[in-house]
């Protein structure tokens, strides 16, 4: 098994056990994989909930840019209800789950087919 593997299995357990839902394996496969290289690096794989401009990174670079759509408050209280599953206390939010949730939020798993 490799490096990717092993962690989209901690993925898949991050969302079955913090999330308390049950990941689409194929969906969140494809959702790391467009996250790139940054899944190895240990600050890059992760999304500080508390910081705004971390926030407004996530809006920018993938809910606009990656998944096209229209900047708006509703890009913001997608980004947050998602921190909200994932536990705001929760001080690892891994970039990938982040962003499966958000894939499934706007329902844009066709652009990941």
């Amino acid at each position: 098994m490799g490096k990717r593997d092993e962690l989209i299995a901690k993925y898949a357990d991050d969302l079955k056990s913090k999330c308390g839902m049950t990941p689409d394996m194929a969906l969140l496969t494809k959702v790391t994989i467009g996250c790139g290289p940054s899944i190895y690096n240990a600050d890059a794989s992760t999304v500080a909930g508390s910081d705004k401009s971390e926030l407004e990174t996530v809006k920018n670079n993938f809910l606009v840019k990656k998944l096209g759509l229209a900047d708006g408050p509703a890009l913001m209280d997608a980004i947050d209800s998602v921190i909200e599953t994932y536990g705001r206390s929760e001080r690892n939010k891994y970039r990938a789950v982040v962003y499966y949730m958000l894939v499934k939020h706007f329902g844009k798993e066709s652009m990941f087919a």
